[in-house]
C-alpha cells in the first residue's frame, strides 16, 4: 500500500483501514506464533469464523474484539488507538504508519501526557506552596 494519507474522519473507508490493518497484524502474529485459529479464538472467548472476519479486516468486526485479540497477542493497540485519536480529531493520520511498528510513536505520546501530567501537578503544588508562604 503507498504511503498516502487516510481521508478525513467523516470518510467510512476510515475505520474499515484501521480494521483491515489491525486484522493483519492479529493474523501475523498468530501465525508466528504458530496458534491455530481455533486455538486463539477459543483463548479469546470468540468462534473461529469471527476470529476469521477480524484477521480478514471486516469492516463489522468490531474494536473491542481487535483489542481483546491484540492484548492476547501481547501486541500493542497503538494501530487502532492513534489512528482513532486523529480521527477523533478530524486530522489525517498517514496510511503508511499503520503498516509500520508505532512503537517509538506510542512511547513519544505516552511520554507526552505523562510530562504533561507531571508539570500540571507541579504547578499544582506551587501554586499551593504560594498560597501558603509565612507572613513576614
Amino acid at each position: 500500500m503507498p504511503l498516502q494519507a487516510m481521508p478525513t474522519a467523516c470518510d467510512p473507508s476510515v475505520l474499515a483501514t484501521i480494521k483491515l490493518m489491525s486484522g493483519r497484524r492479529i493474523e501475523m502474529q498468530r501465525r508466528t506464533e504458530k496458534i491455530t485459529q481455533e486455538a486463539f479464538a477459543a483463548r479469546v472467548g470468540i468462534g473461529a469464523r469471527w476470529l476469521r472476519e477480524i484477521e480478514a479486516g471486516n469492516p463489522k468486526s468490531r474494536l473491542d474484539d481487535h483489542f481483546r485479540c491484540a492484548h492476547a497477542l501481547g501486541l500493542s493497540t497503538g494501530h487502532l488507538v492513534i489512528p482513532l485519536l486523529f480521527m477523533e480529531h478530524q486530522r489525517v493520520f498517514p496510511r503508511g504508519l499503520l503498516e509500520g511498528d508505532l512503537s517509538k510513536l506510542e512511547t513519544v505520546c505516552i511520554d507526552a501526557i505523562a510530562r504533561h501530567n507531571l508539570d500540571t501537578l507541579s504547578h499544582q503544588l506551587f501554586a499551593r506552596d504560594a498560597d501558603h508562604t509565612p507572613d513576614d
